[in-house]
């Protein structure tokens, strides 16, 4: 019986022209049965005590994309990354919640996103060769989550970009393992899609194939290009228009679910702003 005849929702992945297989289809000989299977340990060591996900309670029934965003924005809670109260955006808005993945900014904490990235790439099925981090925040992303992923028995090379080229040493823009096959971006969030459009153009001068990007958060909020909001966000560009598939650890949707959830005291009562801030600028979820 597959998932969705369960009820079971199937994980977050937004494709473009680079689908592949989902864990539940055949892919090169390999059945449902023989693909590796991944959650998150209930137990971490104790450095990660303080940053616990929801429990999972079985090595075979992965925990759904809601389970696992839930935990994520616990975690984005606990270690200041996301804030409410009034915030400025780059498009001159005033939005009600700010998500800074900077601030994930020792071992703990960037090995707890780990977690949350690769699983959230184990659960989508995306086939790739190896991670590319484009500069700055990518490059921490890029190394920490190819760690994660090893531990996992899916070791995988990762690279990253310089934003100036060096001219001795190896010289050049790109720094780590080869790129080459099929290499999927990763970032924090994608704003307005530049960083994504350098990446792809630097991965083809590369004789390499971009095949996804994969985030943290999908704010699902509409673009703002040269002053004018667009109809469409900026993962739908990515998705839509450079024909990459995006998988994402968790939405605004996710966010508001996690509000509401809390109920209208504490933490809670961000819920209208959030809510109301997403009815001006929000699109579509796919």
């Amino acid at each position: 019986m597959k998932p969705q005849d369960a009820g079971v929702k199937m994980p977050r992945l937004s494709h473009g022209a680079c689908r592949t297989p989902a864990w539940d289809e055949p892919d090169a000989g390999m059945g449902r049965a023989a693909r590796p299977q991944c959650v998150l340990d209930p137990h971490p060591p104790a450095r990660y005590s303080h940053f616990q996900p929801a429990p999972f309670t079985s090595m075979t029934t992965p925990a759904t994309p809601d389970t696992l965003a839930q935990s994520f924005f616990q975690l984005s809670l606990d270690t200041g990354v996301l804030k409410f109260g009034e915030f400025k955006t780059k498009a001159g808005r005033l939005s009600p919640y700010f998500f800074n993945a900077g601030l994930f900014n020792d071992g703990a904490t960037l090995g707890r996103l780990a977690e949350f990235y690769a699983r959230r790439l184990i659960d989508s099925g995306l086939q790739f060769d190896m991670l590319f981090g484009p500069a700055y925040k990518g490059i921490a992303l890029a190394a920490a989550v190819s760690i994660e992923l090893a531990r996992l028995g899916h070791n995988k090379p990762y690279a990253y970009n310089r934003k100036e080229a060096k001219d001795h040493g190896e010289g050049g823009t790109l720094v780590g393992a080869p790129v080459a096959g099929r290499v999927l971006i990763i970032d924090d969030v994608i704003s307005a899609g530049t960083s994504v459009r350098e990446s792809i153009a630097l991965i083809r001068a590369a004789g390499a194939t971009p095949c996804g990007v994969v985030i943290a958060l999908d704010r699902q909020e509409r673009a703002h290009e040269n002053g004018v909001d667009t109809p469409h966000s900026a993962v739908q560009f990515v998705r839509d228009t450079l024909g990459l598939s995006v998988v994402s650890i968790a939405t605004l949707s996710d966010l508001l679910d996690y509000l509401r959830a809390q109920g209208g005291a504490g933490i809670g009562e961000h819920y209208a702003k959030v809510s109301a801030y997403r009815e001006r600028y929000g699109v579509q979820a796919p």
